[in-house]
């Protein structure tokens, strides 16, 4: 599978290369696009108040621009957060995409939204600030509506960002059954 990986609002750090590492070794061709150009945070504010200077619409644009050349392979995209984020809104918008696997994080999704039963897997904190119970019924919902065939995991008691070894929120029991159904997931399509 070929798959373009999406970094958080920290940026592209040691545990997303080896998220792409861990990908790579299950027979997956993985991109991960540097869309900070090489900056890193400390924190979740810092990292948001760069991205936040960049804008959501020059984010988008770099991540288009990183996909495009390997588009027409029929990629799977992923990310972590806002980068998770990032892939939903490029999958959506991609008719030849294979899957979109989540990390800990989603998107608005346009009324207009419609695919032909693309795969999707959600991997979220029970409960995560970020994605709060009522917001994630919602998106289940206008995901289903617009034709995607969704399936959500969540891990109670585990922190925002529980896949990175790096970061406080780490989780390592709920880090290793995400990755074990994610790579099955991307077995499976």
């Amino acid at each position: 599978m070929n798959i373009m990986l999406f970094h958080s609002t920290y940026g592209l750090r040691p545990a997303v290369r080896a998220a792409a590492d861990r990908l790579r070794a299950a027979g997956h061709e993985v991109w991960t696009p540097d869309l900070l150009e090489g900056r890193t945070f400390e924190t979740v504010e810092e990292g948001m108040a760069f991205c936040d200077g960049i804008g959501k619409d020059e984010l988008l644009k770099r991540a288009v621009l990183a996909a495009a050349p390997y588009s027409e392979r029929g990629l799977v995209y992923a990310g972590f957060s806002l980068g998770a984020s990032i892939a939903q809104t490029l999958a959506l918008g991609d008719e030849k995409a294979r899957g979109l696997l989540l990390l800990h994080g989603t998107s608005d999704i346009a009324e207009s939204a419609s695919v032909d039963e693309l795969p999707v897997q959600l991997h979220v904190a029970e409960p995560d600030a970020f994605e709060t119970d009522d917001w994630l019924g919602a998106w289940y919902l206008q995901l289903r509506r617009a034709g995607a065939d969704v399936e959500v995991y969540r891990y109670a008691g585990a922190g925002h960002l529980y896949t990175d070894p790096d970061l406080p929120d780490y989780d390592a029991e709920a880090a290793e059954a995400t990755w074990k159904v994610a790579l099955g997931f991307l077995d499976s399509l």
